[in-house]
């Protein structure tokens, strides 16, 4: 809520109209409520309304210095959702619509220690004339009145379904007129909101619904047009009779799905819930039982039972990438369901994976270990690089090299010797994944880490070499050309500079012809 100065304001007769009616506490902190005007009806707004009010406020025992009857403008916030101090989210649930009342707040469920300069110190007890104006259970959930939602009965709990959820739910959809167009089963209907069920307004609604909750839904045409397969079509012969639908929806309940890479291409299905808040991660050992299958139900693959799970090192490729990342997002004693597109496996067809996380072992992480531990991971983490690399595997060594470079990056706990040792192994990481970037094409991170070592070791004719390198590929000549001639200078008999100083000279060559030609043709053109 903003707070914005102003005059003054004299409430002297709501002062004398507070000392009618006696002061209520609510709950244990503190918070206080005195009613001036009676509201106009029994019921309260609840956690997640949209109310609307005007407010007045000023520190205790001075005048009011904020109000929206100045601006005009009634206050509108979501209640119960954090985007007002505690004390107005705990005291406007106790009002009825209509309804008057001073608040008296404190710190604690106000501003607190922070306070809010420049208008509120630290630790100040607030005073808030309110009015409830209103409230809002009925949700414009598309934002263009097409898709109204009347709140028929509440839903338990807060949390509401994911865009890519899969969602359980019974349902009725019927014309204006009464004529009964699609309904679900008595046991209700289970969906993904990725591709979604009947129309647009199903998806958009429940992701607004909370477990249980059943809501009647006002939907226009334009958000009741029918998903007909993978397409979006209207029905011709109801569209005359039935430009618009009512729809009686209850979210039954649904099943978490994670978007384990964020463009929809790994999709984890949690069937049950895991254990603790740890996951694996890179190097873990892990151990599970999976089964993956075309989504025709034809197994290809199966791999360990719960007496003797399979075990494999996480970021390893032990077994399919896309699997492993989603593996590195379990629990232990999770299960799930992990659908592969087939975009991800450049193959014809999606991979499905029913996947139990049985248990894992984690590395000590680098911040506990003492200076010979970290030396010895990042040595460890080197050499297992090398090896991939040899594989012609770059990019996971180049993932290898740099976990291994941050086990010795800050060093000031270590000893002289150690620190020599810590900057050489440094040097050769940073160097290493240079050396796969520029497999791989990356050559603005290739000029970033053969940077790193020239400010650790000015002299190193290698970190030039690749650098020059990668200028070479951006097409950056002359900054090719003078890494290569300063590597030159530094090691003269080195064959690999030397040739690439070669290559170097002869795209320069080929660079200026190209060049001339271009300027002839313009010159030509001109005239």
């Amino acid at each position: 809520m903003a707070i914005s100065c102003s005059k003054p304001i004299s409430l002297q007769n709501t002062t004398e109209a507070a000392s009618i009616l006696p002061e209520a506490i609510i709950g244990a902190k503190g918070l206080s409520k005195r009613i001036l005007q009676k509201g106009i009806s029994w019921q309260t707004p609840t956690p997640g309304d949209e109310v609307e009010v005007h407010y007045s406020v000023s520190l205790q025992g001075s005048e009011y210095f904020d109000s929206s009857r100045d601006k005009a403008t009634p206050f509108r916030f979501k209640l119960g959702q954090g985007e007002v101090i505690k004390g107005w989210d705990e005291g406007i649930a106790t009002m009825r619509k209509n309804e008057r009342a001073v608040f008296t707040i404190p710190p604690e469920l106000g501003y607190s220690e922070i306070g809010s300069p420049p208008l509120i110190p630290p630790n100040s007890t607030l005073v808030f004339d309110v009015q409830l104006i209103s409230w809002y259970p009925i949700r414009d959930i598309s934002g263009d009145s097409g898709i109204i939602k009347k709140i028929i009965s509440e839903g338990k709990g807060w949390a509401t379904p994911n865009e890519t959820d899969e969602v359980f739910v019974k349902y009725v959809a019927e014309c204006e007129n009464g004529v009964v167009i699609s309904k679900s089963d008595d046991e209700g209907l289970e969906f993904s909101l990725i591709s979604g069920h009947l129309c647009p307004a199903m998806s958009k609604t429940v992701k607004t619904m909370r477990k249980g909750e059943k809501a009647e839904l006002s939907v226009k045409f334009s958000y009741g047009l029918m998903y007909c397969g993978d397409e979006t079509s209207k029905i011709d012969d109801l569209t005359p009779a039935c430009p618009n639908l009512i729809i009686r929806l209850e979210l039954v309940n649904w099943s978490t799905v994670v978007d384990i890479t964020g463009d929809k291409k790994i999709l984890k299905k949690i069937t049950k819930n895991g254990e603790a808040f740890d996951r694996p991660n890179e190097g873990s050992l892990v151990k599970v039982v999976y089964i993956g299958k075309l989504e025709d139900g034809t197994v290809l693959e199966r791999r360990g039972s719960d007496e003797e799970p399979f075990e494999y090192m996480c970021a390893e490729e032990k077994i399919r990438g896309g699997l492993d990342r989603a593996v590195m997002t379990m629990k232990k004693g999770e299960e799930a369901i992990v659908k592969i597109s087939s975009d991800f496996l450049n193959s014809a067809a999606p991979m499905v994976y029913e996947i139990k996380l049985i248990d894992f072992e984690t590395k000590k992480p680098f911040w506990k270990m003492d200076p010979q531990e970290r030396i010895s991971e990042c040595e460890t983490n080197k050499n297992d690089g090398n090896i991939l690399f040899k594989d012609g595997k770059f990019e996971l060594a180049s993932n290898k090299y740099d976990k291994a470079a941050k086990y010795v990056e800050y060093n000031h706990s270590f000893s002289d010797e150690q620190k020599n040792q810590a900057n050489s192994l440094r040097l050769s990481c940073y160097l290493n994944e240079a050396a796969c970037k520029l497999k791989i094409g990356e050559y603005k991170e290739v000029t970033k880490l053969c940077t790193k070592v020239l400010e650790l070791d000015p002299y190193n004719v290698k970190a030039l070499f690749r650098r020059s390198q990668a200028y070479m590929g951006t097409s950056d000549l002359e900054k090719a050309e003078e890494d290569i001639n300063r590597a030159l200078s530094i090691d003269p008999n080195n064959r690999d500079v030397k040739i690439k100083h070669k290559e170097l000279k002869d795209q320069r060559r080929e660079y200026a012809k190209h060049e001339a030609k271009i300027f002839s043709t313009m010159v030509s053109r001109i005239s």
